[in-house]
């Protein structure tokens, strides 16, 4: 494998393609963000750390890079979740599944739009472990239908929320195109996100910047009366 990848410690999670991992230490669990692609794809690394055992967040694109990620958690890829069914969240899935005989998740209802068939239908209220680290199941429909978001409740600290593209800073994800709902998505968001998690609850985005439950909160009935 010849991709170098550097590391950031100072977490910010502003990351862009071919550039740095950015990497947040939490007691029981590491994250590491990378963007690739010009769409500025996020792809994260979720690393056990007392186990060693590892999760990946959407082989987006850039299977080398995704591969070198894995790389840098120190150990082998058990498991890898496609947050919905977009193209550009899964280029790299077919390389990095087979490189790495990862088992393979998404939502139960954008399973037949990826390139690879998952091992594992992920449901409204399902669970996803991998070594001494729990992820919650929130399935939020409208921007496809089977998008999914990944909870991990830290027991020392604030929960950590991996959203696809369902939730960014400033809003919901795009609902202009044929068959997306505005309706659905917002309503699912409030109710399984907003109606769920605290305010500290800190997420990380498909696209971009993260943000937190709290500083997103106020502005949930302006997005309502804008529509998107």
């Amino acid at each position: 494998m010849s991709e170098t990848l550097s590391e950031i410690h100072e977490y910010t999670g502003e990351v862009t393609p071919g550039g740095p991992v950015h990497v947040r230490e939490l007691p029981g669990l590491t994250i590491r963000k990378m963007s690739v692609s010009q769409m500025h794809n996020n792809v994260y690394l979720l690393t056990c750390r007392s186990t060693g055992e590892q999760l990946l967040v959407d082989a987006a694109d850039e299977a080398e890079r995704c591969l070198a990620l894995v790389a840098l958690g120190g150990g082998s890829l058990g498991h890898l979740v496609t947050t919905h069914q977009h193209w550009d969240h899964h280029r790299a899935l077919p390389e990095v599944a087979r490189e790495t005989g990862a088992e393979t998740y998404a939502g139960v209802d954008d399973a037949v739009g990826l390139p690879v068939a998952p091992d594992h239908l992920l449901r409204q209220g399902d669970e996803v472990r991998f070594g001494d680290v729990v992820l919650e199941v929130s399935h939020l429909r409208g921007h496809t239908p089977g998008s999914v978001a990944l909870a991990y409740r830290d027991p020392q600290g604030s929960t950590h929320l991996f959203t696809g593209d369902t939730l960014f800073p400033g809003g919901v994800g795009n609902t202009k195109m044929e068959g997306q709902s505005f309706e659905l998505l917002y309503g699912d968001v409030v109710e399984r996100i907003f109606g769920v998690y605290d305010d500290d609850t800190h997420f990380y985005p498909g696209h971009g910047a993260d943000s937190t439950i709290g500083a997103e909160r106020p502005h949930l009935d302006e997005w309502r009366e804008r529509g998107w």
